[in-house]
């Protein structure tokens, strides 16, 4: 994963294929100890300063999925109509799809209103792995 921060904030944090520069701060570190707790099974939220850069609707829609408790599950008409928008359910996959802080805001935990697992901009099988991992998916 790569995690990058401003120094007081984290601000991405993305799968990647392959390793590329660093620069570690209190930050990156701090964050690299969550995941791994999270990870290893002994963390199910985060706590850490988080910088979420993105229109009003990208931000309502990732404040929203900050309050999807782990290991459970939310439809995308689910969480358009939590953030006062029934018909945008597009518009909140768009919203996931452009989250710059993966699993510390959990656009994983956001699935089709019939338990279909949907798009996830690091793939299927990721997602099916972060929801398994938290005990949400039964397959």
């Amino acid at each position: 994963m790569r995690i990058l921060s401003n120094g007081q904030h984290l601000y991405n944090v993305n799968f990647q294929e392959t390793d590329g520069p660093e620069d570690p701060d209190q930050i990156t570190e701090w964050t690299k100890t969550q995941l791994s707790e999270y990870f290893s099974g002994t963390r199910t939220s985060f706590n850490i300063p988080l910088l979420l850069d993105g229109s009003e609707f990208e931000s309502r829609v990732w404040n929203a999925l900050q309050q999807i408790p782990h290991g459970t599950t939310i439809s995308y008409k689910s969480l358009a109509m939590q953030i006062a928008s029934p018909n945008a359910m597009q518009a909140v996959g768009s919203a996931n799809g452009r989250n710059p802080l993966a699993v510390i805001v959990p656009c994983h935990r956001v699935i089709g209103h019939n338990g279909d697992l949907k798009g996830y901009a690091y793939g299927i099988e990721r997602k099916k792995w972060l929801l398994k991992h938290e005990n949400s998916l039964l397959i």
